[in-house]
């Protein structure tokens, strides 16, 4: 018997703008959704202001349930659409 833990796919992403990076990680904070965490970020400074902008990932983390079949392949087939594997173990 095989034993995996699926999570959902969902990513979601926000433009931002501050004039230092404390404040474009507190916007960015603010658009985060419950059971997402920031998985990047990357900053650009804007020609001719003394402003960066930043597009913010947001990757879902939580949702883990638990399938179980006999072989990988059963198992594999189990997974829903728009879910992801994560680990596989033996019972």
């Amino acid at each position: 018997m095989l034993i995996a833990l699926i999570r959902p796919v969902e990513s979601s992403t926000a433009d931002v703008i501050g004039t230092t990076l404390a404040e474009v990680l507190v916007e960015l904070e603010q658009h985060r959704k419950p059971g997402f965490d920031l998985a990047s970020a990357p900053v650009r400074m804007l020609k001719g202001e003394a402003k960066m902008e930043a597009m913010g990932t947001f990757k879902r983390v939580d949702g883990i349930e638990q399938i179980e079949a006999d072989d990988m392949t059963s198992l594999r087939a189990k997974v829903p659409e728009g879910w992801r594997m994560l680990t596989v173990r033996t019972a």
